[in-house]
This record gives structure tokens, sequence and C-alpha cells, in this order.
């Protein structure tokens, strides 16, 4: 029995603005107007809209919905980074969207960039961190980022479900994780993680914001995310939404794998293993599934890795628009099967698939 149900509004990763980073979400158990939760924030109603019109069962076989009268169940948005094509359409329904005031979780840094965009220059203001203000203003809520190091791993695994989720919905609790992102002028430019945890099974999956590789970071830290996620693989984890935006350009590592629990001592204490990277040292492309951290210490060999994610599905995001036609089929598909080869040589067991605008997904 799956414990999620998600609505892909759109997948793709800038450019196209007809298809953009937004996913919506609820408990499986519950109905779509019991409320949903959506991730990012950059196609709304009218990408659902057209997604509706193609195929009204979408949702409901019993009943057909309106992208309005979806939008106006949306109680939260859990935004990864303020770029606008992980935001946009949030911006431009602000005011519109009916239903009660909806909280905008992400970390304090992207609030404060949101709060440039509502300043009733760029947009109308909006947004607010008021409580008790207008309930056609969002609510600016910041979700602070929990770092996941080697020496508090243990510790997590002996308490069982962790402290550090939010509640954010009925049964559905969100933990933070920051990543890098890139630099720019100002400096390094930081994304997000989330953990998002259904709570009465303690059932979660992992989805990730855009993404720089640990191996080009000055400060790696997607590390950090794969050590959470490793031991609860495919157990309590099986799904991870992770930016491709681009084809691979040379070999990759997966520093995940080198975490997953078959790779650990057999000891009770399920210890983390003593490297994160492969047997070798290879330059990784700008694709957050391929991050790695170089340490120094005693590599992993790849026999060891063998069906070390068995279990675990990856949908490939992000993707970038292909409008100069340089491939035969969409870019989506290029980009998942490029990443299902690599992890097919690796034999990792791990299942890639390619995140669809349009698509119904039970997690």
């Amino acid at each position: 029995m799956h414990t999620f149900d998600m609505v892909v509004v759109g997948s793709g990763g800038g450019c196209d603005e007809t298809n953009l980073s937004s996913y919506l979400i609820k408990p499986a158990t519950a109905a779509w107007t019991d409320g949903i939760i959506s991730l990012e924030g950059g196609s709304g109603q009218g990408a659902l809209q057209q997604i509706l019109q193609r195929n009204p069962k979408l949702l409901d076989c019993r009943k057909r919905y309106t992208a309005s009268e979806i939008y106006s169940h949306v109680q939260c948005f859990l935004i990864t980074h303020g770029h606008l094509d992980h935001v946009s359409s949030l911006v431009l329904s602000a005011g519109s969207l009916k239903g009660p005031r909806k909280r905008l979780y992400a970390a304090k840094d992207t609030l404060g960039d949101m709060e440039t965009i509502f300043s009733d220059r760029i947009w109308p203001n909006l947004a607010s961190w008021k409580e008790s203000d207008d309930a056609y203003k969002y609510l600016y809520t910041p979700c602070v980022a929990t770092p996941c190091s080697t020496a508090s791993l243990l510790t997590l695994l002996q308490s069982g479900p962790s402290p550090k989720h939010k509640r954010v919905h009925t049964d559905v609790s969100v933990r933070s994780f920051r990543l890098n992102h890139g630099s720019n002028d100002s400096g390094a430019y930081e994304s997000s993680a989330f953990s998002i945890r259904h709570d009465p099974t303690g059932r979660e999956f992992l989805f990730f914001g855009d993404v720089e590789p640990d191996s080009l970071a000055r400060h790696p830290r997607t590390l950090d995310v794969w050590r959470y996620a490793a031991s609860k693989i495919p157990t309590t984890l099986s799904t991870i939404f992770i930016e491709c935006s681009w084809p691979p350009a040379v070999p990759t590592s997966s520093c995940l794998a080198t975490s997953a629990p078959s790779t650990w001592s057999t000891s009770s204490s399920r210890s983390p293993p003593k490297s994160s990277k492969l047997g070798e040292r290879r330059v990784a492309p700008r694709t957050g599934a391929s991050a790695s951290q170089e340490e120094e210490e005693e590599p992993i060999e790849r026999e060891d890795r063998a069906g070390a994610l068995k279990g675990l599905r990856v949908y490939i995001t992000h993707c970038k628009a292909d409008f100069d036609a340089a491939h035969d089929r969409p870019i989506h598909e290029v980009i998942a099967g490029q990443v299902r080869q690599l992890v097919k040589d690796e034999g990792l067991g791990v299942e890639i698939i390619a995140a669809e605008q349009g698509m119904r997904i039970e997690i």
C-alpha cells in the first residue's frame, strides 16, 4: 500500500515557462479536498488546467476537479529556493487563490528573497510574517535546516523517528537540509532538500531542489542527505526526486550507494562506511544525482556496492528544455536513459524514472 499521492504539475528546469517545477501531494488515505501540499510553485493553475483537460480523471476517477478548486485546497508551499522557475506561479497566483491562508515554508534566506518580489514593486505585497495578517496573504514560515553529520547519525538511528521534522499538514512532517546551488557575485547560493514523512507510518521520501555536486562545492553538503537516507533505504524511504538538468558529459560516481545499508558493517550498531567515494576518483558532472565528496580514507570496492540501492526509485527532475531539437526524443527521457545506464553499469539495483508533467505517482 502506498503512502502518498503525487501529481506532477511541472517537472522542467526552466526555459519552457509552461513546464516548471511543481508537484502536488497528499496522504494516500486522504481526499484532495482534505488538504494539499505543493512542492515548489513554478507552474500552477494554468498548467494543471491543461493537464486536467487532457486527463479529467487524473485526480479522481469518480469526480472531475477544476484547477482552481484543487489549488483552493493547497494548505502550504514547500520552496527549495527562490529562483523563478520554482516560484513564478506561486507569485502570480498570490492574492487570487481561494481557500484558507497558505504558508510558505522555506529557509529564511529564501523567504527573504521572496520578500524582494512581494515588495509592491515587482509584485504587490501579498505575503507577510504576521500570523494575524490578512487571510489573502501568504504566511512566511521558516523551515530550519538540520544537517545530519556522521557524528549524529548513530544517535538518529537509535532514537527512532527524527525529532527534526516539522509538522506542515495533517499526518505529514518535513525535515529540511541545506544544499549548495553554485555561487554568484554575492557569494554562495543555497537550495534545499526535503525529507517528507507520513507520520502514522514513518515512511518518507526525499525531494531535492537544484543542487551542485559535492565534488565541485567548496563546502560539500549533499553527503549529509545521503547519510541520513542510507539507513532508511528501502524500508521506510524508497523514493527520491532529484535534479539532473543536463545530459552528463563524463562518468560519475555514486555517493549514496557507498552509504547504503548493504555496504555497512553487519554489526548491531550498523556503523557507517569508512568512505563516501568509489574505488576511483572521478569528476562528476553538474547533476544532483551524482554528487560525491573526496575523503582521505579507504575506498569501497565496486563489488561491495552491487545491489546496494535495490528497492529504491529515483525520479529525475528539472531537465532543461531542448529547444534546439538536439535529440530525437524528449530530453527528460534522454537524461533518464543515460542515468539508467550509469547505475546499471555500477550494478546498484536502483530504478530510474523520468518525472513527466501530468504524471500521477504513488509513493
